[in-house]
């Protein structure tokens, strides 16, 4: 099973997007690559518990709730990126 690693590059013909642009792409990608990994641990986990596989059903859950976890500091990240963006009004 293969899936993809490309990370935007921002740019193209347009002009370059400035550092932060960049690091919001990136961070918006990495926290929808996660959402896949967690799917897809998710479905292997159920599948390992109808295979009698408690273990690692348990680990496969255990890793998904730490991707989780991994988005939420993306998640933090950006959001802090994007207020320092917006100024000091809300």
């Amino acid at each position: 099973m293969q899936h993809d690693h490309a990370y935007p590059q921002g740019g193209g013909a347009a002009a370059p997007l400035p550092f932060e642009g960049k690091l919001i792409k990136l961070l918006e990608h990495w926290i929808r690559h996660n959402e896949g990994h967690v799917g897809s641990c998710v479905e292997w986990a159920r599948k390992a518990e109808a295979s009698n596989l408690t273990d690692i059903a348990r680990l496969l859950c255990e890793a998904a709730d730490q991707t989780r976890g991994v988005s939420a500091k993306f998640e933090e990240a950006l959001e802090l990126l994007r207020n320092a963006d917006a100024g000091p009004c809300p």
